[in-house]
């Protein structure tokens, strides 16, 4: 049988991902679609989780890392009195304790005491990997192990709703921070335990959820055929608007594809830059050297 002709297709896609999906179902799921040549996401996204997943399709996959270590954010419904296996509302249930009366100002007390720089266990039902194994494979055996504490940011965090059993949060953190961790010990802060009911990511610096497109859209957009589909992406620069733009001649730009550092005129004088050939085209990425050069770093293809 014939194998279907793979595309050359370059830009980011915010897919909203369903839940139950895993992230690379979901990655999968955009890269036939678009038949595209080469696809990866930004870092893995739990099953019972929705939300934005960035899906880099060709010489965008150069730059998935920059969104993988970028600050997220999410919104999450804890249930209050139950402590889970998992941290989830699909573990074991662990513990049952009441959750008596819990005011506003109280939780709001408690969900400052993790704000800032704090310490996070990462939990066994995790893809972090210990000697090559993943933990959660670990803990399907019944295998505990001892994790070294992490240290992670959480920049805000903020109580959108209180009532009975249940509290909703926003959260805006750095990576590597588990949200079901921090439900947790939210939860022990309490006095009454908790898990994740629901979650939900908003944002992956610097994209947030105005600008997630869902399967369904996806579904009825490759229909119309890929000027459609193509419609929906975004330029690869984007993943860096951050970041200062330096604007090169045409010869420098032929020195920094042989790998070579140049010299630019009004450059800025350290970090990383994104790096242009004249107004329009992107070349990719280069650091400002010790001598005040632009050295390439992450160069595109297309």
């Amino acid at each position: 049988m014939t194998r279907p002709l793979r595309r050359a297709v370059n830009g980011f896609l915010l897919l909203d991902k369903p839940i139950n999906w895993t992230s690379n179902a979901a990655l999968q799921a955009v890269k036939r679609l678009y038949q595209a040549a080469k696809a990866g996401h930004t870092g893995s996204l739990d099953p019972l989780a929705s939300g934005l997943l960035p899906i880099c399709l060709g010489e965008a996959t150069k730059l998935s890392g920059f969104l993988l270590n970028a600050d997220k954010s999410y919104r999450f419904t804890c249930r209050l009195g139950v402590t889970t296996a998992t941290g989830d509302a699909e573990g074991e249930v662990l513990v049952t304790r009441p959750v008596g009366a819990l005011s506003r100002e109280g939780v709001e007390a408690a969900l400052h005491r993790f704000t800032g720089v704090i310490q996070q266990i990462p939990p066994m039902y995790s893809a972090l990997k210990r000697q090559g194994q993943p933990l959660y494979k670990l803990a399907r055996k019944g295998i505990e192990v001892e994790r070294e504490p992490r240290e992670v940011t959480i920049h805000e965090l903020r109580l959108l709703r209180l009532e009975g059993e249940e509290l909703d949060c926003e959260m805006r953190c750095s990576k590597g921070t588990y949200v079901r961790a921090l439900a947790a010990d939210l939860g022990e802060a309490l006095g009454c335990g908790a898990h994740i009911a629901a979650l939900r990511r908003t944002g992956v610096e610097p994209y947030d959820a105005s600008r997630m497109v869902t399967q369904e859209t996806l579904v009825e957009r490759a229909a119309l055929g890929f000027a459609a589909l193509d419609e929906l992406l975004l330029p690869l620069d984007s993943a860096v608007a951050q970041w200062p733009a330096v604007r090169v001649q045409a010869d420098s730009a032929f020195y920094l594809r042989q790998g070579q550092p140049v010299l630019v005129p009004r450059a800025p004088t350290q970090g990383w830059v994104r790096l242009y050939l004249g107004e329009q085209e992107f070349l990719g990425l280069g650091e400002i050297s010790d001598d005040g050069r632009v050295a390439p770093r992450r160069l595109l293809a297309c």
